[in-house]
């Protein structure tokens, strides 16, 4: 069952200090959907801090030469099929006999298939224990100090819960924001709780939690679809695009819209809708089940697709987002195009979008967020950028980009360029400082080699992490 537990048990074993005295390479991967073996191989290596190579076979043999003779544990977490098993193990066949594999899945057949020695099928939890869990999301671990009514009413609705972890965590975590009986008693007798789950497992329980947001951090969640399953967010950045699409305004509490929204993202953590991710820092994930909620309650006007995946789309389509597309592909863009109310353009993998691609996307006048990070083969921007008057972010992160046009200080509305790992942009456009709403400028592993004049009249500048300053005194 979706929410059971399975990634939590397997995460506190890959994470026991045991494991580094049993073996001397460890790697964890996250699967979902689709078993493709090209991106696990890659996700493997850079999980061992290995360099990673275009070619599927170059990076097969790199992993098979770094694991030869060595014990090594691997987790694939959250496996829904196993096609191509055989090709994926192939460079695996070399290791110490005392390595293992460990997998996370709803599947039993997919046990079969990977010929699994044992099988370790986790059970809801007792109610002994899911009452322990409630208490520690619902009454901060003190139900002696609250009236007995919630006691009473808190063990009638974890009930409901069918002993799902999840459920059971994010419904304590809604209830502790409001200790009142009428809220609680109202909760308790939703008729939420009669709808089955729909194709989407979508839990009662989670509807429940997403029903009583308040309006404003329910359309950041939903927004929040547009990440693939298991993907490591972060805060920063998901609070930047939050921003650029409108959904962040200013309280008394706050004296930025960055800390409005962090505000947001720390109450949604409180209520479980986040997690900490293995990556650390400021690094989040959403478990799968609430990534199912948001695609829910997005609806049609969010997609996340890969190119086989085009006929998702259709002219309603506002958010649009994609994930291990291994190729150009003509029909996308075509389709692309068509969303003529298009307000977001994200890629979460590497897509090979060159400068004729860049130009057609330019004709999207009412886009707002455009992220086209990791595009190698993108060279230059066409002047015809000015004509996004509403882009609010743009992410040019790891291309090729060797000179940005004056046209894009045209864009007043920027608030967030990012420029990382571009090491072929040695200069940045003359003009920049009229890019007067620029908040976050992310220069870091940049070729920049001087910054332009003006800087100064960046006044709403919140972060810039590099500043290159000129060997002549002139020059600055």
């Amino acid at each position: 069952m979706g929410g059971v537990g399975k990634t939590t048990l397997a995460r506190l074993v890959y994470d026991d200090l045991r494991m580094k005295d049993h073996f001397q390479h460890k790697a964890w991967v996250c699967v979902s959907e689709e078993f493709d073996v090209d991106h696990l191989t890659k996700a493997i290596l850079e999980s061992l801090d290995c360099p990673t190579k275009p070619d599927f076979h170059s990076n097969q043999s790199e992993l098979k030469e770094t694991l030869m003779g060595k014990k090594f544990f691997l987790v694939l977490d959250d496996v829904w099929n196993c096609q191509s098993w055989e090709v994926f193990t192939a460079p695996l066949r070399q290791v110490a006999p005392q390595s293992k594999i460990l997998i996370t899945t709803r599947d039993k057949t997919v046990a079969e298939v990977m010929c699994c020695t044992s099988t370790y099928p986790l059970k809801p939890l007792q109610d002994g224990d899911c009452w322990n869990l409630f208490v520690k999301h619902a009454f901060n671990n003190q139900p002696n100090a609250v009236d007995p009514d919630l006691v009473r009413i808190g063990k009638e609705i974890i009930k409901k819960c069918g002993g799902l972890p999840l459920a059971t965590k994010t419904l304590g975590s809604l209830l502790q924001i409001k200790l009142s009986f009428q809220h609680w008693n109202k909760i308790l007798k939703s008729e939420l709780w009669a709808l089955s789950e729909d194709r989407s497992n979508i839990i009662p329980s989670l509807r429940l939690s997403y029903h009583y947001l308040p309006s404003n951090l329910k359309r950041c969640f939903a927004y929040c679809s547009i990440f693939p399953k298991d993907y490591d967010i972060d805060k920063n950045d998901l609070i930047q695009l939050w921003m650029a699409d409108g959904l962040i305004y200013p309280t008394q509490r706050s004296t930025s819209l960055e800390e409005t929204g962090d505000e947001i993202f720390k109450d949604l953590e409180s209520r479980s809708f986040f997690e900490p991710s293995k990556r650390g820092g400021d690094y989040f994930i959403m478990h799968d089940l609430l990534n199912d909620l948001a695609k829910s309650v997005a609806g049609e006007f969010f997609v996340l697709l890969d190119a086989a995946q085009t006929q998702d789309m259709s002219t309603k389509t506002r958010y649009l987002s994609y994930i291990r597309c291994k190729s150009d592909n003509v029909d996308m863009f075509e389709k692309v195009l068509k969303c003529h109310q298009l307000r977001s353009f994200i890629q979460f993998d590497s897509l090979s979008i060159g400068d004729d691609i860049m130009s057609r996307l330019c004709r999207l006048k009412y886009i707002r967020q455009l992220s086209l990070n990791g595009s190698q083969n993108l060279r230059s921007l066409t002047d015809g950028i000015s004509n996004l008057k509403h882009l609010h972010y743009l992410d040019l992160s790891f291309t090729s980009v060797k000179k940005l046009p004056n046209s894009i200080c045209l864009l007043i509305n920027l608030q967030t360029l990012k420029l990382r790992g571009c090491h072929d942009l040695t200069e940045l456009p003359s003009n920049l400082y009229k890019l007067i709403n620029l908040r976050h400028l992310d220069l870091e592993g940049c070729g920049i080699r001087k910054m332009p004049r003006g800087m100064g009249k960046l006044n709403q500048l919140q972060t810039m992490n590099q500043f290159v300053v000129a060997k002549k005194e002139d020059q600055i």
